[in-house]
């Protein structure tokens, strides 16, 4: 295992291609496991996603700015004027780049430098991601979610409606349901051949970490004093079914979760600066992080399953090799 310390709360942290571990922070600076730092924006980092390439991480800040940046240096790639940048997705199947700026939704083409689309919400953008095959997009925003094709310049979204905030999505990855969590401490879902709503309630606090897991038989998510797992099985998903709470502990709250997307390896930050990885199939939980202190506040495993990273609202960071535990 090792440690790390920095001076800014750690907003993001990702495995690039190599396997590296890069933490994005609350200070403009992109840290890279091997020591490199490179100040990619005049604020905040206030979201971040793994370059289409693989290599390097794509961020956006407060300094209206979007930034791919790799340890030699830094590229502005786009930059909005008196806007925020936070939102950001890609998609290396498509190469396309997703940033969401106030009530726009932009995209670019790594490949094509002249391509630019944008699409206009009545709310801000709170969250965009692409679906499996990086040609659709969803949209987070207030009253629900809306459904874009990424590459058609002139279209109506579909919309899928619900009432309240809505602040983070994600496709399942056969592309049947998209998810969303909600600034009232709700999950919502949609399965998208029939708009079909999917209640899913009872947390506690907001669910701000969702990821799927064991080939999208499975979601995991933070939001309760145990990693909440919904079961994805079948045509109707996780309608009619219970969810089960992995690693209960009323001490504390599970913050943020991370998982392998084809294994049933996944791990989870706490509010209260522990961290844990669990194999679903035995349900045998490891600590890694034992100590207590800040929140987790960015979390990260390998496709693999064989790295996992984490950093907290203080600027505490680390990475541990799995395979040598």
């Amino acid at each position: 295992m090792s440690q790390l310390a920095f001076d800014a709360y750690v907003t993001a942290v990702l495995f690039d291609l190599s396997g590296g571990a890069v933490f994005a922070l609350g200070d403009g600076t992109v840290r890279f496991e091997g020591g490199e730092s490179v100040q990619a924006h005049a604020g905040a980092v206030l979201a971040a996603a793994v370059h289409p390439s693989g290599e390097g991480v794509v961020t956006g800040g407060d300094d209206g700015r979007l930034v791919w940046t790799r340890a030699p240096g830094a590229e502005t790639l786009a930059e909005i004027k008196g806007r925020w940048v936070e939102a950001v997705a890609t998609s290396a199947v498509s190469g396309l780049i997703a940033f969401g700026a106030g009530r726009e939704l932009h995209v670019r083409d790594v490949a094509d430098p002249a391509f630019a689309a944008t699409f206009v919400h009545d709310k801000s953008v709170s969250d965009v991601a692409f679906d499996p095959k990086g040609r659709r997009l969803a949209v987070a925003t207030y009253g629900g979610a809306a459904l874009w094709w990424a590459r058609i310049a002139s279209q109506k979204p579909v919309f899928l409606k619900w009432a309240g905030s809505h602040i983070a999505v994600t496709f399942s990855p056969d592309g049947r349901f998209l998810m969303s969590s909600m600034q009232e401490n709700q999950l919502h879902g949609w399965r998208l051949s029939d708009a079909k709503d999917l209640k899913m309630g009872g947390y506690p606090s907001k669910v701000k970490s969702l990821v799927f897991l064991a080939k999208g038989q499975l979601l995991a998510t933070s939001g309760a004093p145990g990693a909440v797992v919904w079961p994805f099985g079948g045509a109707n998903g996780p309608m009619g079914k219970e969810a089960a709470e992995i690693g209960f502990d009323q001490a504390s709250l599970v913050a943020r979760v991370a998982a392998a997307p084809d294994l049933t390896v996944m791990a989870a930050g706490l509010d209260d600066g522990r961290v844990w990885t669990c194999d679903l199939t035995s349900r045998k939980i490891e600590t890694l992080k034992a100590e207590k202190g800040a929140a987790i506040s960015a979390l990260a495993l390998t496709p693999k399953g064989d790295r996992l990273a984490w950093g907290d609202e203080d600027g505490g960071a680390g990475v541990v090799d799995m395979g040598a535990l």
